[in-house]
């Protein structure tokens, strides 16, 4: 049975679906879902790629964070390190690279969330070198007593998001079966929840004003919680804080299609083919994770966190030694420039322990307050 065929049936075997349970099954279905797939998604030869695919430089960055936060919580003799999302592996295999010659790596336990057994083969065979630092497991749950850092970089925007619409007052968008197709329809929220986030930060919206809610995000710290006994979250992800995101000017929402390289709207064609993220609301990370005793400690672009972490020396570094500078730096310049990642993408760090750590990262531009 194809995705499009299990959803309809859903639909009719339960009556309609919310948005968010049609883009759990498009994108993690188990047997049909865009990121269960056999198929090559990330990357050249994929549909999109991310900050690691553009230099290693950008894992070398990651590592010299992480080496401050293992200062900072006093060099522990055994310091975790827990990706998830970790894609093809190459911010583990920079960062490890890095690292490897610096006190921190013998104090390293690096851990891999992946529950796609063809990904993780991939990443097994990137990181063979490094086969007895890091290791996979299936969950959060598969880890506990964590004392270091939950790493990601573009996560959160791939979780299923629920699709409103402001219709004299604030509906969810469901989707039903006509004649083998999904069609949308409006109705009332599915959770609580969601009208009491909007309650909490009185945002008032036009008529026909669609927008996303990402309530995983809260699951995920949550679940996060259970297993960090101290550190940090370091979350990297295109982005706004409340008030951007629901904006006036952004009156569709931020959901969007990646298929062969291709940006487009067309969230119910290429079922289980091409990717549906939606952006990152960075304030709702900051209030769920301290209503669960996590505190915020950064916020700002990745090109503000490069820049303060001496993307320059690493720069200088490269062109002493590099075969081909123009290209390598034109590379670096999308990790780093407004016009590119170095704007849209945003890194948050979150502390859970006594005190309240001030990252190196954050030293040139910290935006908590607007959060």
């Amino acid at each position: 049975m194809g995705l499009m065929d299990k959803i309809i049936e859903t639909i009719i075997e339960h009556g309609p679906i919310t948005f968010e349970r049609f883009m759990d099954m498009a994108l993690y279905d188990p047997e049909s879902g865009y990121y269960s797939s056999k198929e090559k998604r990330i990357g050249r030869e994929g549909d999109f790629y991310t900050s690691s695919h553009l230099h290693p430089v950008f894992g070398v960055i990651i590592g010299k964070q992480i080496y401050e936060m293992w200062e900072k919580i006093g060099r522990p003799e055994a310091f975790d390190i827990v990706e998830m999302g970790a894609g093809e592996g190459y911010v583990c295999r920079d960062m490890l690279e890095y690292l490897k010659s610096t006190a921190i790596f013998k104090h390293l336990n690096y851990a891999i969330i992946e529950i796609n057994p063809l990904v993780k083969h991939r990443q097994e065979k990137l990181l063979s070198e490094f086969s007895g630092k890091v290791k996979w497991f299936q969950s959060l749950d598969d880890v506990a007593g964590v004392r270091g850092c939950f790493f990601s970089n573009e996560l959160p925007d791939a979780f299923p998001v629920h699709l409103l619409e402001f219709q004299k007052e604030l509906k969810e968008v469901y989707l039903k079966a006509d004649k083998g197709e999904l069609t949308e329809t409006l109705g009332p929220l599915s959770n609580r929840a969601i009208s009491d986030y909007f309650a909490s930060i009185n945002i008032h919206f036009d008529e026909g004003y669609r927008t996303e809610f990402n309530l995983r995000i809260r699951e995920w710290l949550n679940d996060i919680n259970k297993v960090l006994k101290e550190g940090f979250i370091l979350t990297i992800d295109y982005g706004y804080s409340d008030r951007d995101y629901y904006s006036e000017d952004r009156n569709r929402g931020t959901l969007m299609c990646y298929h062969e390289h291709q940006l487009n709207e067309n969230l119910y064609e290429n079922i289980g083919y091409q990717d549906i993220t939606a952006h990152v609301n960075f304030s709702s990370v900051k209030k769920w994770g301290e209503d669960i005793g996590i505190k915020t400690t950064g916020f700002t672009s990745q090109g503000a966190f490069m820049v303060s972490m001496g993307i320059d020396e690493e720069i200088r570094k490269i062109s002493e030694n590099s075969k081909d500078y123009a290209m390598e730096i034109a590379r670096i310049k999308k990790l780093i420039m407004p016009q590119g990642m170095g704007d849209s993408h945003m890194v948050m760090a979150q502390y859970k322990g006594e005190g309240l750590p001030q990252l190196k990262g954050f030293s040139i531009r910290n935006q908590v307050k607007y959060l």
